[in-house]
């Protein structure tokens, strides 16, 4: 996990299997650079394949920003650990957060792109949703 500029809306990648997050977080950060606070959470408690709401909390605060936090998920598990983590968070940063509704590499990368411009949570999430067919 890596952090940034909490001025910026963070980035957090979710994915069932621990190398695909890291990857794509790893292809973030060298296209953005260190300007957007960024974290990934893969797998489960035992590092196989899966997702762990713990460790999407922990992604969470890690990449944590006042202007707020965009999750991007691979799969329906993903979507379910990461709102019982938004959940586990409390109000009131748990407002604060989003998930997006868009693909995991593509999304990631173009919110990553308007957040390092400054863009509101609102905004970055909608970019990044406009991927989604």
């Amino acid at each position: 996990m890596t952090t940034g500029n909490a001025a910026n809306v963070g980035i957090v990648i979710v994915s069932h299997s621990p190398l695909v997050a890291r990857g794509i977080a790893d292809m973030v950060r060298q296209m953005v650079g260190d300007c957007v606070p960024l974290a990934w959470s893969g797998g489960n408690v035992r590092g196989e394949l899966g997702t762990d709401a713990g460790g999407i909390l922990r992604a969470i605060e890690a990449a944590w920003s006042d202007a707020g936090v965009a999750v991007f998920v691979d799969l329906g598990g993903a979507e379910t650990n990461s709102e019982m983590a938004i959940e586990m968070l409390g109000a009131p940063r748990s407002a604060l957060v989003a998930i997006c509704n868009a693909p995991l590499v593509e999304g990631a990368v173009i919110a990553a792109a308007e957040a390092s411009g400054g863009a509101a949570l609102a905004k970055v999430v909608a970019t990044a949703e406009e991927l989604s067919p």
